[in-house]
C-alpha cells in the first residue's frame, strides 16, 4: 500500500495510470523466469540425464531459457484466451480497462523484460537480435496501462499457441530425437498453430485493430499509432517469413538422404 501511494504519481507521469494495480505482478514475472532457470537446472538433469548434463555454458542457458518460454506460454495463452472473452473489454476495446486482462499484461512485461536483460548480459553468445525482441515487446506491452488496447493486446498475445510446439522441437532436437516420426507431428502441428494464430487469425485481428483504432482516432496519441502501427507491420512481415523458413526447414528434415544429396 505504501509503495502504491509512491508508485502511483509516478506512473501517471509516464501516462501508465493502471500500472499502479499491477507492477507487483509484473516483478513477481520477472523473479518468477528467474527461478523457473534454477528450477530447470535442477530438474532437468533428473528429467533428462542423457542430454542436460552434457549441456554446458551458453548451451545449458539456452535449454533453461527455453523451459521458461515454455511456461510463460502455457500461462500467457490461458491468461489471453480468458481477456478475449471479457464482456466488458468487448464493449471498449481500444479504451477499456479489465483488472484481469492488467494481470495478464503485467505477467507477459515481467517475462519480457527478464527476457531483455537475459539477453543483454549474453549478447556475445546469442547475438543482440534478442535484446531488440525483448525490448520491443515490452515496450509494446507496457503502453497497455495507459489503458490501451487491453482487448486486442490478448489477440496478439494468442500468437504464442505455437510457442509450445516450437520449443518442443527445439527439444528434440537436443535430445536426438532429429527426423523422428514423432518431431514430424510436432512439426506439422507448429505449421499448423504458426499459421492459424499468427497468419489466418492474427492478420483478420490486425485488420480490426485497425478499425477499432481508425473509429477512435482523435484521442490516439500520435505516437501510439506510429508504435503500434510500425510493430503490427513489422510482425506480420516476419511472421511470413519465419513460417516459409519453418516449411522450407521442415522439408529439408524430413527428406531422404538421397534427396538430400
Amino acid at each position: 500500500m505504501v509503495l502504491d501511494s509512491v508508485l502511483g504519481p509516478v506512473f501517471d507521469s509516464l501516462g501508465l495510470h493502471t500500472l499502479t494495480y499491477h507492477w507487483h505482478v509484473l516483478l513477481l514475472s520477472t523473479l518468477a523466469c528467474r527461478f523457473i532457470v534454477t528450477a530447470s537446472s535442477v530438474i532437468c538433469p533428473v528429467l533428462f540425464p542423457k542430454t542436460y548434463p552434457n549441456l554446458a555454458g551458453s548451451k545449458r542457458l539456452n535449454w533453461d531459457i527455453h523451459v521458461v518460454s515454455m511456461v510463460h506460454s502455457l500461462v500467457i495463452i490461458v491468461g489471453s484466451a480468458l481477456v478475449l472473452t471479457d464482456n466488458e473489454l468487448m464493449k471498449d476495446k481500444v479504451f477499456g480497462y479489465d483488472r484481469k486482462a492488467g494481470n495478464v499484461y503485467a505477467i507477459a512485461c515481467g517475462y519480457f523484460l527478464w527476457d531483455t536483460c537475459t539477453s543483454i548480459k549474453h549478447a556475445n553468445e546469442f547475438g543482440h537480435s534478442f535484446v531488440f525482441h525483448g525490448l520491443s515487446s515490452f515496450t509494446v506491452f507496457i503502453f497497455s496501462f495507459r489503458p490501451f488496447l487491453n482487448y486486442y493486446g490478448a489477440v496478439f498475445l494468442m500468437y504464442e499457441l505455437s510457442t509450445p510446439f516450437l520449443n518442443i522441437h527445439w527439444f528434440m532436437d537436443k535430445s536426438g530425437m532429429t527426423g523422428s516420426k514423432l518431431q514430424l507431428a510436432n512439426g506439422i502441428c507448429l505449421l499448423l498453430a504458426f499459421f492459424s494464430a499468427r497468419l489466418v487469425f492474427g492478420y483478420y485481428m490486425s485488420y480490426q485493430t485497425y478499425v477499432s483504432v481508425i473509429a477512435q482516432i482523435d484521442k490516439v496519441p500520435t505516437f501510439l499509432c506510429i508504435l503500434y502501427g510500425t510493430a503490427n507491420i513489422i510482425l506480420n512481415g516476419l511472421n511470413v517469413i519465419w513460417f516459409s523458413k519453418m516449411i522450407s526447414s521442415l522439408i529439408k528434415r524430413f527428406q531422404s538422404p538421397k534427396k538430400v544429396e
